[in-house]
């Protein structure tokens, strides 16, 4: 089977190049993204339901807040503020367990060794995990010019493996608590979009993370591909005549006005304002997992 980059891989490699030297210099300067407790005193929520949620999210960089300008967690206290607005709650009190660059595997490190962690996790209302994209670009850095369809087929199963055992080993603490479980997007559409493998490969990559979440129970898996690769609003991209110093246009240039301008490959606020959305609808579709007081016997 031929490559799927043999006709584009030059091109594709010297991006990539350039990507993870930006990633590891933003792995260095970007400060880690603070958790938020947002307790007010606003209006007291109905008799029924519980006044001060918990909201533990674990996972990459999308956890964290990579992109995030303000630096408060990226999608985290976006969630947290739309719900305490829209069931009038006294507060959400969020733990983000977010870290830039973790496979899957490296999270599920973190969940068995961080006492911090299991204890966040232990006291949940509410769950959110991102995983999967550092898992697939593995994957690509391993051969960027010989990759065939063929050569995801068995990382996939290991990642599968890791998301069920990593799902398994947070039931541990957390045995009610709704799990959110995020899809990733592919964030070089619009730099290579003749590179339409790309795209099956990350619903490949979909479709593996959304088969082990529906095997569990109350674990509902948020896809974000669709929302993202084209940028806010399903439009493509944003185009822009950029200025030599002579004066005179150049080329035109195209960039996702999702995705963050240092890297072009995280989300910007706006990304992470889709995400919120995204993850919001899905917990208000079933707040009856999360929302309602425990039942005193």
């Amino acid at each position: 089977m031929k490559s799927f980059f043999q006709k584009n891989g030059s091109s594709f490699a010297l991006f990539f190049i350039v990507l993870c030297g930006t990633f590891f210099i933003l792995m260095l300067a970007v400060p880690k993204a603070e958790p938020i407790f947002g307790l007010h005193t606003n209006q007291a929520a109905q008799n029924d339901n519980k006044e001060v949620i918990h909201y533990t999210a674990i996972g990459d960089s999308l956890t964290e807040g990579i992109g995030d300008l303000t630096n408060a967690g990226g999608f985290v206290p976006l969630v947290a503020n739309d719900i305490q607005k829209k069931y009038q709650l006294n507060g959400v009190q969020t733990d983000n367990f977010g870290k830039n660059g973790d496979r899957s595997d490296q999270i599920l490190k973190r969940v068995k060794k961080k006492k911090e962690i299991q204890k966040g996790l232990a006291s949940a209302d509410i769950i959110t995990l991102t995983v999967g994209g550092n898992d697939l670009m593995k994957v690509i850095k391993g051969d960027v010019f010989n990759l065939t369809e063929n050569s995801f087929k068995k990382p996939l199963k290991n990642y599968q493996n890791e998301v069920a055992k990593l799902l398994t080993e947070i039931r541990k603490y957390n045995a009610d608590a709704p799990i959110y479980v995020l899809g990733i997007y592919n964030p070089f559409y619009l730099n290579f979009p003749e590179i339409t493998e790309m795209q099956e490969i990350v619903t490949n990559w979909n479709n593996g993370t959304e088969e082990i979440v529906k095997a569990e129970k109350n674990t509902y898996f948020i896809p974000i591909n669709d929302l993202l690769y084209k940028g806010i609003g399903g439009e493509v991209g944003i185009v822009g005549e950029s200025t030599s110093q002579t004066g005179s246009s150049s080329d035109a240039s195209i960039k996702n006005d999702a995705l963050y301008e240092e890297d072009h490959f995280h989300p910007n606020n706006l990304g992470y304002q889709v995400i919120a959305g995204a993850v919001r609808d899905e917990m208000l579709k079933t707040q009856e997992k999360w929302l309602p007081k425990e039942r005193e016997d």
